[in-house]
């Protein structure tokens, strides 16, 4: 189940509090919608899941334990933070039970509940599975690391395996200058003896390969004395 990113859903029926929430929570860049009856809160987070719940414990039409226990039988996976005026701990403990990640009480602190937020949707984030990129386009440039191939204008590129290497390794980490060092230790395990001067022989190879001009490069860049630049702008090869 897909959920957009930074969309917080509160579920109040106190128009007062929530409009209040809803303010400090959008002027600190969070996109806010409000529900104020319970019995319309799951048909209407589950059509478009947001990235987390607050949801009062206490609702007219159906309260919070019930909405929580629905949106996890339902597949919603994403963190659910509720807000109770009651400092009853079997309140907690049902609510922890059915699924809730984390409970706020009334009266409510915007920046505590907005720290609360932030920190479940970070705990959501580095829990979530990373997919490794193995294809990278730049505009009619196309770099396939599972293949091991690269295509120019749907041409294919004739690479050496080191040429290719090279060129993953800086088209992956476009934007960002990696240093003498660091390319010779992710492609030979080695460190830089400050002499080998194989790494430059090598992009000056690339280049023209990948359509970039030998003498005034737009994409692999040598940057004096820090190492060497793939640009990824918006791209006019041929």
């Amino acid at each position: 189940m897909h959920a957009e990113k930074e969309r917080i859903v509160i579920v109040e029926d106190d128009a007062k509090l929530a409009a209040l929430i809803g303010e400090f929570l959008q002027s600190q860049g969070l996109q806010i919608d409000l529900i104020e009856d319970g019995a319309k809160a799951v048909d209407s987070i589950l059509a478009h899941p947001p990235a987390l719940v607050v949801l009062d414990l206490m609702l007219p039409g159906e309260d919070g334990l019930s909405i929580c226990r629905r949106l996890r039988a339902a597949g919603f996976a994403r963190p659910i933070l509720m807000l109770t005026a009651r400092s009853d701990d079997q309140d907690h403990i049902k609510g922890l039970d059915l699924g809730a990640d984390d409970f706020v009480n009334k009266p409510v602190r915007p920046q505590v509940l907005l720290a609360r937020i932030r920190a479940l949707l970070r705990r959501t984030e580095a829990e979530a599975p990373q997919i490794p990129v193995t294809r990278l386009s730049f505009g009619a440039l196309v770099i396939d690391n599972t293949r091991r191939e690269a295509w120019l204008a749907n041409e294919l590129i004739d690479l050496t395996g080191a040429e290719f290497d090279l060129l993953w390794l800086l088209a992956s980490n476009a934007g960002r200058i990696l240093s003498r060092e660091e390319t010779f230790v992710a492609l030979r395990g080695i460190e830089y003896d400050g002499q080998d001067r194989s790494i430059d022989v090598r992009i000056s190879r690339i280049r023209p390969k990948i359509g970039d001009d030998p003498d005034m490069p737009r994409l692999i860049k040598t940057v004096r004395s820090k190492g060497y630049l793939f640009v990824a702008p918006e791209l006019d090869l041929p």
